[in-house]
């Protein structure tokens, strides 16, 4: 078997700012317990908890939490299966590994 070379974490960094950089209310994505795909401006949020959580519009499953430190922020997206945001034309694409 050959060994495969591979980069640590750190050289998500650049990939992973320019993606959290958009507006994510555009960004499409889908509930892990029904399936329903939409857009997240779409989702229902309650902010009467230790953060935020957005529940899915159609069965209300939660699908993000976000929880706000003073010098941290916690993200969870367990109850979705994907997030799928648009991307700017003129923006190259990250380098490959």
């Amino acid at each position: 078997m050959t060994e495969m070379s591979y980069l640590d974490g750190n050289m998500l960094d650049g990939p992973l700012r320019e993606l959290f950089a958009v507006d994510l209310s555009t960004a499409t994505g889908r509930c892990e317990n029904c399936g329903m795909t939409g857009s997240m401006a779409s989702l229902h949020v309650f902010s009467n908890a230790p953060g935020l959580v957005a529940r899915c519009p159609s069965c209300e499953a939660v699908m993000l939490r976000l929880v706000r430190g003073p010098d941290r922020a916690w993200l969870d997206m367990r109850g979705t299966t994907f997030l799928q945001v648009p991307m700017p034309m003129e923006q190259p694409y990250p380098s490959p590994l």
